[in-house]
């Protein structure tokens, strides 16, 4: 059994959003960064002199220190997308003493190579990915198996071992954008139907454009304590019941050794190791939608259904007047529109709408009586992620 001391000593307690454009922000993004951070620490009713730990992507925490004019910190680390790897590690800091209340944030900023309207921008002409200056080109040639163009590759072998349909990938597509619907955070938001989705241009067989998610400028932060400074903050603080990552040998793209082991498996053995909430407990489910077919995956792993059985448990569980897949006909599937639909969030707005459902603030979009939630992000390769959240 493996060790959780941490399980249910940290909680969530301050959320902020810019809420994510397509469009071309007007704003820099560590401005972006800047006030969601801002929103989040009011969120959470602290004051920034309490803040101790601040962690995330890009731009460096240092820089974010130095923006907020915080006066001292004592835990400041960067980490690569997706953003599970920057709650972990701000829920160890905590227990592990290096910070006692942690600002952990992730910002989504167009580069040139991933759309025409960043390219057209002339400030972000000299941007690469995550808009960092260019320094190593990203490579696009059809040699390689870098990004996209692995997934496109173990999608078609799924397809083709399992007999899966491209319908059962638009299912996924398809629900994530009725759940945009409802939340104004939202980049995408206009209905989509199964035969808008098979009509998209295809990008690389099986993956058309609504297979992928969506570059958007944005920016999310979230302040994290002890639970017991928690709930003296409010009412209705979100714990992290278990986290863990996971990973395999042989984790490039075109390297993992098929599609039964890679980090996903790891992730899923672990986190239900170490959890007291597991598949029939949980009242909403937020898988990885970076491809449709990473979803379909993840469902599998987690346990809904067996191998190769995804996207016929999409299928099945489809609500055809709702538009949207409901597991057993009451636990919804990313209802804030995912990567697919809200935006390229990288895992952060996945987070962030796990902590509104628990807390009772979704709106339209609330899930009654939500106590509960899994949340299972990264793909296959080298950045498979998972966390249980739940009320405090």
């Amino acid at each position: 059994m493996p060790r959780n001391p941490v399980k249910d000593q940290v909680a969530i307690v301050g959320v902020g959003s810019t809420g994510f454009s397509r469009q071309g922000a007007s704003r820099s993004r560590d401005a972006l960064v800047a006030q969601a951070c801002i929103d989040a620490v009011r969120d959470a009713g602290v004051g920034k002199q309490e803040i101790d730990g601040v962690c995330g992507g890009l731009p460096r925490a240092s820089t974010v220190v130095s923006m907020l004019g915080l006066p001292e910190v004592t835990h400041y680390v960067n980490h690569p997308p997706p953003f599970g790897f920057t709650i972990v590690d701000a829920m160890n800091a905590i227990h592990a003493g290096s910070a006692d209340v942690v600002l952990a944030y992730h910002a989504m900023y167009r580069s040139p190579f991933v759309s025409r309207s960043a390219a057209s921008d002339p400030l972000r002409r000299h941007l690469g990915w995550a808009g960092e200056p260019i320094g190593r080109p990203w490579r696009t040639d059809p040699e390689q198996l870098e990004g996209s163009p692995g997934y496109a590759a173990w999608a078609s072998r799924y397809l083709h071992e399992y007999g899966v349909r491209r319908e059962q990938l638009g299912y996924v597509a398809v629900n994530n954008r009725t759940n945009a619907a409802d939340n104004p955070l939202a980049a995408m938001r206009d209905p989509l139907t199964m035969e808008d989705y098979l009509g998209a241009r295809m990008v690389r067989d099986p993956l058309c454009m609504l297979d992928m998610d969506v570059p958007v400028d944005g920016a999310d932060a979230f302040v994290l304590t002890t639970a017991e400074r928690a709930r003296d903050l409010t009412d209705h603080p979100v714990l992290i019941h278990a986290a863990t990552t996971g990973t395999t040998a042989k984790n490039d793209e075109d390297q993992i050794s098929g599609l039964g082991h890679h980090g996903q498996q790891v992730v899923a053995k672990e986190l239900r190791a170490k959890s007291d909430i597991w598949v029939p407990d949980v009242d909403v489910y937020f898988p990885y939608d970076g491809f449709s077919f990473i979803t379909l995956s993840w469902i599998e792993n987690v346990g809904w259904c067996g191998e190769g059985e995804g996207g016929a448990f999409v299928e099945s569980h489809w609500e055809k007047e709702a538009n949207r897949i409901m597991i057993d006909g009451r636990v919804p599937v990313n209802p804030h529109g995912g990567s697919l639909s809200e935006g390229a969030t990288q895992g952060s707005g996945h987070i962030r709408e796990a902590v509104v459902q628990l807390r009772g603030d979704a709106g339209d979009r609330q899930v009654a009586g939500a106590r509960s939630a899994l949340l299972t992000l990264g793909g296959f390769f080298f950045n498979a992620q998972g966390l249980v959240l739940r009320q405090g």
